[in-house]
């Protein structure tokens, strides 16, 4: 899963060297596609689903919270904030994280939105310990991000990880804490906040795959592949 998670961490790198006004989410997607195969790795996400996902990177901008398909008619703009999601397979072990970034200077309350859902992420990661609960992975989030004014999806929650990519438990992101399973050591969680800067309603798309936020205000979504281990939390998706 360490292996799968340095060729996340790659396609995440070589995505967002490539993030500026004028380039095409298809045109992402083909970057995400020549680190898989440089790697001798396997996309999760191409072919997952029904209908079978067309991407290996689930591309969302701006009010798309997940799950957005590579095109080339979605070109994106200064300004715009995009979540770039995708996964890698190793010799069957699987990883899968996430990150929001800004495409060029974006507003105030963008890059603020960014910035809590990324502490929110952060502080979740501090209680993947032995011995605590999966309820205070998620009441971490919830205590960061509703300080801040923002809402938490509740439809789209994270997931253990391992010879598949979701895996149980459900990891949601909100409490109570001391509530839930007892986490242990051999236990990897994909830990993923998606917070909206409006309300938390949803919806999907006709396509099936693409959901948006319900009042179409922005969203953003960042997550990691996360292991307890003796030593406490090791994320398994860092470069």
């Amino acid at each position: 899963m360490r292996k799968a998670g340095r060729v996340v961490a790659e396609m995440h790198s070589s995505i967002r060297a490539a993030i500026r006004p004028g380039v095409t989410t298809l045109e992402l997607d083909q970057i995400g596609r020549d680190v898989i195969e440089r790697r001798g790795a396997r996309s999760n996400f191409l072919g997952y689903g029904n209908p079978p996902f067309p991407g290996v990177v689930c591309t969302s901008p701006n009010e798309v919270i997940v799950h957005g398909i590579p095109s080339d008619s979605v070109v994106l703009r200064e300004g715009d904030i995009f979540s770039i999601d995708c996964g890698a397979i190793i010799e069957g072990w699987h990883a899968d994280a996430a990150v929001t970034v800004p495409v060029g200077d974006v507003d105030e309350e963008s890059q603020r939105l960014m910035d809590v859902t990324r502490r929110s992420l952060e502080a979740a990661i501090r209680n993947v310990v032995e011995g605590r609960r999966l309820g205070d992975v998620g009441a971490a989030v919830e205590d960061v991000a509703e300080a801040e004014g923002f809402s938490i999806v509740r439809e789209y929650v994270g997931h253990g990880i391992g010879t598949a990519m979701h895996e149980e438990p459900q990891v949601p992101n909100y409490g109570p804490a001391g509530r839930g399973l007892k986490l242990k050591e051999g236990l990897v969680l994909a830990i993923e906040p998606m917070v909206n800067a409006g309300g938390a309603e949803t919806e999907t798309l006709a396509d099936g795959w693409t959901v948006v936020t319900r009042d179409r205000r922005r969203s953003a979504h960042f997550e990691h592949t996360i292991a307890c281990t003796d030593h406490g939390p090791e994320v398994l998706t860092l470069p």
